[in-house]
């Protein structure tokens, strides 16, 4: 992701949006499809989280 938050490949929305969804789906929150402002900071804090914990241990594998 660029700072602007759009991604630099913009090939790679789709699966951006089915990370986000899986990563979500391992800490219990529910995710609808497009806005999903009513989080919690809590929650997207979760989603977040899931998602660089997986990125870190891909690159980790990777390297072994």
């Amino acid at each position: 992701m660029s700072r602007s938050g759009k991604p630099v490949v913009p090939q790679a929305k789709e699966a951006l949006n089915k990370f986000k969804m899986e990563a979500a789906n391992e800490v219990g929150v529910t995710l609808k499809q497009g806005y999903n402002g009513d989080l919690t900071s809590r929650q997207a804090g979760s989603i977040g989280g899931q998602m660089v914990k997986k990125m870190i241990e891909s690159y980790e594998n990777s390297i072994k």
